[in-house]
């Protein structure tokens, strides 16, 4: 599993010279932001794109569903096929897909022809996702594996800071299909770059299973329908249909891979207990990020009556502060152990999100701004050392597998808390909002109490 073709320099075990690493990460990080960007910009975008297509809100928001179900459902699959074919490859292959798909969406006539285009694109951000951190780790030697990951967390911050404000900008002098179309230039650029510089992965000599490629895609793709049937009340008998049959397929795929020398779904690596618990703490993390940022904009502009423009700059302080501490974060990685880092990160978060849940009835904008700062500080202080415990307590074969589960417990993550939050909206009224911030901080709270316990967990060898 970890066999490398005989041609493989040795330079890539152990990171790129610094030169080539600069034109390196530079085309790593611009897909990495374009792909982060994307969901930004296309939630800015809903209304615009409804009255252009003259259909409903409530349709609309299909255009952002498909992008994810199709990211969430093929990113192990395009993991796995990363450590057989190199990691590189399923890179480019994903930013040429995303890029053309841009283009296309930038074309698009009606919604159906929209939604083909989102959901090839969202293919294309897969591949895009799923190796990336991957690629980071063969990219950077070692010594610096906590600062290479610190900046990709710093670009993902970035991107979802920026990604409100960008796409306001470009929809106050042109139409909704500029916010695809810009996607063009940089992701020529960034093919071009990645061409030249990204280095040869170590492959593994397997065969890709493709059975088990649709059983994993059936299994996420319906279990993430099945979270947002629940979320928006889709009625017990659907969510019902949609969970069995997540799960059944789930039992198949680990039957049927209970012997393969690299599963889909990685439960070889779960069965190490840093990688485990690593996974979950990332889970809890982004669910209580999902949370918040679905339940503060509702907060902001229904129970405050602040506009949207005030809403989206109340939330920048949490990722701008995540920005800031995700490199400083990853610096101190390399120092000290991940349980602890983590689990102070998330315990501050959840004392943040218990600071927002009980903001007094009329607050100061001083009042939200610094409880976000918090957040933003826990978040960040979390984010860096928990990849970087992810990714190096899998084997170096192995790293596909990790970084897949590094995106999808980020996605799932994200998708749980938001259908948590829907759902508190649907069961409490004008209290949801306040509900799904104090249940954000159980989350991490949950996310803190696993990230210390693997201080006792044994190192990978």
């Amino acid at each position: 599993m970890d066999a490398r073709t005989s041609d493989q320099p040795a330079v890539d075990t152990d990171g790129l010279p610094a030169e080539r690493r600069r034109w390196a990460v530079l085309a790593i990080f611009t897909a990495l932001a374009m792909a982060s960007l994307d969901v930004a910009i296309a939630n800015v975008a809903l209304p615009a794109i409804a009255g252009d297509l003259k259909v409903s809100p409530a349709d609309a928001v299909w255009v952002v569903n498909v992008y994810q179900i199709a990211m969430v459902a093929t990113m192990l699959p395009l993991a796995a096929l990363g450590e057989i074919v190199g990691h590189q490859r399923i890179y480019l292959g994903g930013l040429i897909l995303f890029t053309l798909a841009s283009v296309a969406c930038a074309f698009s006539w009606s919604l159906p022809t929209l939604l083909v285009a989102r959901a090839l694109q969202g293919l294309g951000g897969s591949g895009i996702m799923s190796v990336n951190t991957a690629l980071v780790r063969y990219v950077y030697p070692q010594r610096l594996h906590g600062h290479g990951f610190g900046m990709n967390a710093l670009v993902v911050a970035i991107a979802f800071t920026v990604g409100p404000t960008v796409a306001s900008a470009i929809l106050s002098v042109g139409p909704w299909t500029w916010l695809f179309g810009v996607n063009l230039p940089f992701g020529v650029a960034a093919v071009l770059i990645g061409l030249k510089t990204l280095p040869k992965t170590p492959r593994a000599e397997h065969a890709f299973d493709l059975v088990g490629a649709l059983l994993t895609s059936g299994c996420l793709g319906l279990a993430i329908v099945a979270l947002g049937s629940a979320g928006h009340q889709g009625g017990g008998r659907i969510v019902a249909v949609e969970a069995v049959a997540a799960l059944v397929l789930g039992i198949a795929l680990v039957r049927r891979q209970a012997d393969h020398p690299a599963p889909m779904l990685p439960f070889d690596l779960f069965r190490r207990p840093m990688f485990a618990l690593s996974a979950v703490t990332a889970l809890c993390s982004f669910a209580t990020q999902g949370l918040a940022f679905v339940s503060l904009p509702f907060y902001f502009e229904h129970t405050l009556g602040l506009s949207a423009v005030a809403t989206g700059l109340l939330i920048t302080p949490w990722s701008l502060v995540v920005g800031i501490m995700a490199p400083i974060a990853g610096r101190l990685s390399n120092r000290f152990p991940a349980g602890a880092l983590g689990g102070i990160g998330l315990a501050v978060l959840a004392i943040g999100m218990v600071l927002l849940a009980t903001l007094p009835a009329h607050p100061q904008i001083a009042d939200i701004v610094w409880r976000a700062v918090v957040c933003g500080f826990g978040f960040g202080f979390f984010q860096s050392p928990n990849m970087k415990a992810l990714m190096t307590s899998a084997p170096p074969g192995r790293s596909g597998g990790a970084s897949g589960i590094v995106a999808t417990a980020r996605l799932t993550g994200q998708t749980l808390g938001a259908a948590v939050a829907a759902l508190c909206f649907a069961l409490f009224g004008a209290s949801g909002p306040t509900t799904a911030l104090a249940l954000g901080a159980g989350f991490a709270a949950a996310g803190s109490i696993v990230s210390f316990s693997r201080l006792a967990a044994r190192s990978p060898t």
